[in-house]
């Protein structure tokens, strides 16, 4: 089947793909080095529509290439060069058509449809140049590996070969030819670790020091710079050379490092890593079509699996339905914020401070019991700007500006008569909870929001003393503040939309991923988490030794294991929210009398790390009291997926949120749980535990997973 055949036909599977244009100009070169055709990638769309390949993309490409193959092979062109709109080169396959395709030799046509069009530019008869002007990811960086050489912008903001992350390989050439580019080790770097490492990105000067560039000019002349220099390449002026690629060992240690990459990263339970891994093992031989011939099979193979199903389903809630929250008020609802009162000055209390000093820019200040706990919050935000400043993150005027916005009192009064969004963080206790907000509402305005970041108790209970308990709403961050995006917006029985609409567009301003979730004990994910770890110790107070209970969930691949994540919560914090929930719902939430010792004994958590790695600590051991059933590793993980199911489940029935997508959304967001598992209830339908539990999957087929 010809290359136009094979993308037609994949064009129909895709009738609402996005067509991007492959225009081509013809210009005359700088000093005299002749005539060129420059190929544009574009959309007709502005920045904020990335350029993708979906089938009738590459089929226009292909169409521009018949043309430049034909000028080239008669010598009226002397090289041919591609580039994109601006601030886009190309960032990729569409995944929309990728969600739709059922059959795998459909997933295998797309494939082949991409490397045939691309090992054209190859295969012409004049050099050929890729100068990467913008955003450049998956696809959009292939098709540049397949030009003789390549420019990247010093303003590229990204540039990643992201399909590990989501459940793919980069199936165009990319875990091929990279690896002969630039060596196996960096290869290994960009496809594999960067991918696993939340899909970070590249900046033009890495682009350019990793050798996958040639040159780097500057992003305001980007073009004409690349244009001068492609002329004195072609003219035999500039001369470049590139380091040999190392074939030896190094290239087998490399591979072996990115297994091992892989293996602490999602412990064997994705698949994408590993095929990535094979194919860049292989191309050790230089054979770049055997190379493209596994990356076909790799590709439809995964396009069919449940992962990418999961990670493309994962990629939509955030990128989609994390900007446009489900059951959020309308908007023009919000009042204006141009004060921020924050109540308490400990560590947690100075992040939100900071956070809502850098994105709102407007006068924050800080109260607390005593001046000198005062004096350290505001010290601390003051640091925290000064770090910016060293990084260049910010220029001095923005710093004295900011550290100017902040203050502190010891007053309520004084700190918060003018305040129109007031948060408190203070000790997670409802009577004290209940006393602040007594205060903070006696001398604030009426329009002022008075908002918890409780992590478990009752924001309608907090909120039932005061005069105005329709203004009060949760606000539950998730810690590291600056790092988790995720942001439950809790409604109280009594709060109103005006209130609520606030917080959301204040959420907004934070560039939080806002989640409105119901008044209910602990909300989404510190329930969840609670009736996941709960299982866990339920497992190891019966008899079951630690180490069998924190391996049995590896197959998760969670950013870290279970006792783990509970010494970065702290043990103390863990009890309070397995007690609290334990009250609202005894028959499912255990107060494990093993953790209790833990915490009476003030040990931070169960492992100490004396040889770099975590061991069980030996007084931890010996306060240890166990029961004598000893359980498998499947035994626990079915429990614990069991336990996880019921709870949401439950918590789907009673409205604590709007659709399983939301408590999926929340686990990506406010936990870290891999992409490739889609949050959790993809792979509960996948491992068939949700039929098993609740007598029914979360999702309709064709959701997160390959469509009926």
């Amino acid at each position: 089947m010809s290359t136009t055949e094979l993308l037609k036909g994949a064009a129909e599977l895709f009738p609402d793909e996005v067509v991007t244009s492959a225009h081509v100009r013809h210009l005359d070169l700088p000093f005299g080095a002749g005539r060129f055709a420059l190929i544009t990638l574009d959309n007709g769309l502005d920045h904020t529509k990335p350029t993708t390949f979906g089938p009738a993309s590459l089929a226009n490409l292909n169409t521009a290439l018949d043309q430049v193959e034909k000028e080239a092979a008669a010598g009226e062109i002397i090289g041919v060069g591609v580039t994109g709109k601006p601030f886009i080169f190309a960032v990729g396959a569409d995944l929309k058509g990728v969600e739709l395709l059922k059959d795998h030799k459909d997933a295998l046509a797309i494939g082949k449809g991409g490397h045939e069009v691309f090992k054209r530019l190859a295969a012409l008869a004049v050099p050929t140049f890729a100068y990467y002007n913008g955003a450049a990811m998956g696809g959009g960086v292939e098709v540049g590996l397949h030009c003789t050489y390549r420019t990247v912008s010093k303003a590229l903001p990204a540039f990643s070969l992201p399909e590990v992350f989501l459940g793919l390989v980069p199936g165009w050439g990319g875990c091929t030819l990279l690896p002969n580019l630039i060596g196996a080790e960096r290869a290994v770097s960009v496809i594999i670790e960067n991918s696993l490492n939340q899909n970070k990105q590249l900046k033009g000067q890495q682009v350019f020091d990793l050798g996958i560039a040639d040159a780097l000019f500057e992003g305001a002349d980007f073009l004409e710079q690349s244009l001068i220099w492609t002329a004195q390449v072609l003219k035999g002026d500039v001369k470049v050379e590139r380091p040999a690629v190392d074939r030896g060992e190094a290239w087998d240690q490399a591979v072996a490092k990115g297994r091992f990459i892989a293996d602490s990263k999602v412990h064997g339970a994705a698949p994408a890593a590993y095929r990535a891994l094979d194919i860049i093992a292989a191309a050790k031989n230089g054979d770049l079509q055997q190379g493209y011939d596994a990356e076909d099979v790799a590709l439809a193979d995964l396009i069919m699996g449940g992962e990418l199903r999961a990670g493309i389903y994962a990629f939509n809630l955030v990128q989609k339905r994390g900007k446009r929250p489900a059951g959020a008020p309308d908007k023009n609802l919000a009042r204006p914020v141009t004060k921020v009162g924050v109540v308490g000055a400990g560590l947690m209390a100075s992040q939100l401070a900071l956070l809502f000093l850098r994105r709102l820019e407007v006068p924050v200040v800080l109260t607390d019991i005593d001046q000198e706990r005062v004096d350290k919050g505001v010290g601390y935000v003051h640091a925290e700007i000064d770090k910016l400043l060293l990084k260049s993150r910010i220029n001095q005027d923005k710093a004295n500006r900011l550290k100017a916005l902040v203050t502190g009192v010891l007053d309520k009064a004084e700190g918060f008569s003018d305040a129109d969004f007031i948060i408190e963080a203070v000790f997670e206790e409802i009577g004290v909870k209940q006393q602040v907000f007594a205060e903070v509402e006696a001398v604030a305005p009426a329009h002022a929001i008075l908002a918890t970041n409780t992590s478990s108790l009752s924001v309608t209970e907090m909120a039932s003393k005061l005069k105005n308990p329709e203004r009060v709403v949760g606000f539950h961050f998730f810690n590291p503040v600056a790092i988790l995006p995720l942001l439950e917006i809790v409604r109280g029985e009594v709060t109103d939309d005006a209130s609520l609409a606030t917080a959301f567009a204040v959420a907004k301003k934070l560039k939080k991923t806002a989640v409105l979730v119901k008044d209910a004990p602990a909300f989404v994910v510190n329930r969840i988490l609670t009736r996941f770890m709960g299982e866990i110790q339920n497992v190891i107070d019966e008899g079951t030794s630690v180490e069998v209970a924190e391996k049995a969930v590896e197959p998760l691949g969670l950013p870290m294991s279970p006792l783990v994540l509970l010494e970065l919560v702290g043990p103390a914090i863990g009890l309070h929210v397995s007690e609290t929930l334990n009250r609202a719902f005894p028959e499912r939430f255990t107060v494990s009398p093993n953790l209790a010792a833990v915490v009476k004994a003030g040990k931070r958590g169960f492992y100490v790390y004396d040889s770099g790695k975590p061991e069980l600590d030996p007084e931890v051991a010996a306060l240890l009291k166990q029961g004598d059933v000893v359980l498998s590793e499947e035994q626990v993980r079915a429990r614990v997926l069991d336990a996880v199911a019921q709870e949401i489940g439950l918590m789907l029935d009673e409205g604590v949120v709007a659709e399983a997508q939301d408590v999926d959304l929340c686990l990506i967001t406010g936990a870290g749980w891999p992409f490739h598992l889609g949050g959790i209830t993809p792979y509960l339908d996948r491992e068939g535990v949700s039929e098993r539990v609740n007598g029914k999957p979360f999702l309709a087929r064709g959701v997160a997973s390959v469509p009926a």
